[in-house]
């Protein structure tokens, strides 16, 4: 537990450390994200706040791994290679705004590398679908955090609350290097919330956001619950992560109806829509964090509940994400929203 501590505090500090020299190289280099219509912001923010967070976490989680194993394990190795094949396709995005396809052929490629270490869902179903839902499953939570960086402090807090649930349930099944990974992420993401918070002084950008979607979906599959069984323990890390799945199922079932290309930038997210119904941002933010925190909650009683409580459990969440959706899009002035 003290090595799972200082992992964190050591990410904590190196990121928080770290930000006010990288917002500096980030204005001298023109990573900027300049206001527009679509966007919350007044004026120019500096971008590549994913660098710290890439820096933070991966520094603590190498140092920790080599005082513990005395070397980098071949899973950890691919974990961190993958990941920064998707962070390096998101600064490539910052910088030259990269086509939808570009960005998943980036995702893609860190799939094929985990799959060579040997890390992929492992559910009691034919293995190409195992492969297949791997995939999607990374290239959903990748961009699902990324499409949830849409509000000060939003992704970074989501992402906070995500891991440290992977970190508790990690360390209750004793798996020191999931825990390890997801507390260098849970204290790269308080460390960069720090300047985040509303009102940010740096953004994430595609390079952090599309890293720590990534990183988190590939702790979330990692997780094993070997006293439950597979046929309800799937839905563990989907309820961790139910918060950004629920952004983004909202926002692509929203757009396709109103025959808007889902790669479309717009203020149509359940962020912008509590902000519409009379929050202000950071009641938007954290009430938010509390609905993530309460999914996280149900996860962890998923893992000791029977399989037909788990199932109603499952099936209750499932209704009432279908009514939320429901009541945000047909009867909260979704129109407005549209045309913001």
């Amino acid at each position: 537990m003290r090595a799972i501590l200082a992992i964190f505090f050591v990410a904590l500090m190196i990121t928080a450390v770290s930000i006010p020299r990288i917002r500096r190289l980030a204005v001298s280099l023109g990573f900027v994200d300049v206001p527009e219509d679509r966007k919350l912001h007044g004026e120019p923010i500096p971008l590549l706040g994913g660098i710290a967070i890439i820096i933070g976490a991966v520094l603590a989680m190498v140092l920790a791994v080599y005082l513990v194993f005395g070397g980098l394990p071949r899973s950890v190795a691919g974990v961190l290679l993958a990941s920064t094949i998707v962070a390096l396709t998101g600064l490539a995005d910052d910088r030259l705004g990269l086509p939808a396809w570009l960005k998943l052929l980036g995702q893609f490629a860190g799939f094929i590398i985990l799959v060579y270490f040997g890390i992929r869902v492992q559910l009691p179903i034919p293995e190409p679908l195992n492969y297949a839902l791997t995939f999607l499953w990374l290239a959903g939570i990748s961009n699902a955090i990324n499409f949830l960086d849409n509000m000060d402090g939003l992704s970074a807090g989501i992402s906070a609350v995500a891991a440290s649930f992977i970190l508790l349930l990690a360390v209750v099944q004793e798996q020191f290097l999931v825990s390890a990974l997801a507390a260098a992420v849970l204290g790269a993401c308080l460390g960069f919330l720090r300047y985040n918070f509303k009102p940010a002084k740096i953004y994430m950008g595609d390079t952090g956001s599309l890293f720590l979607g990534f990183l988190l979906a590939v702790l979330a599959i990692q997780l094993r619950f070997p006293e439950n069984s597979n046929f309800v323990t799937w839905m563990v890390p989907v309820l961790v992560l139910g918060l950004p799945i629920f952004d983004m199922t909202l926002v692509i079932f929203s757009r396709i109806r109103r025959g808007v290309s889902p790669n479309t930038a717009g203020k149509d997210h359940i962020s912008h829509r509590l902000v519409h119904l009379g929050f202000t941002q950071r009641e938007a933010v954290l009430l938010l964090y509390l609905i993530g925190g309460t999914l996280g909650m149900i996860a962890i009683f998923v893992t000791q509940a029977t399989v037909p409580e788990s199932l109603a459990i499952g099936g209750l969440v499932a209704l009432v994400a279908i009514y939320a959706i429901w009541r945000v899009e047909f009867r909260s002035g979704s129109r407005d929203i549209s045309q913001d």
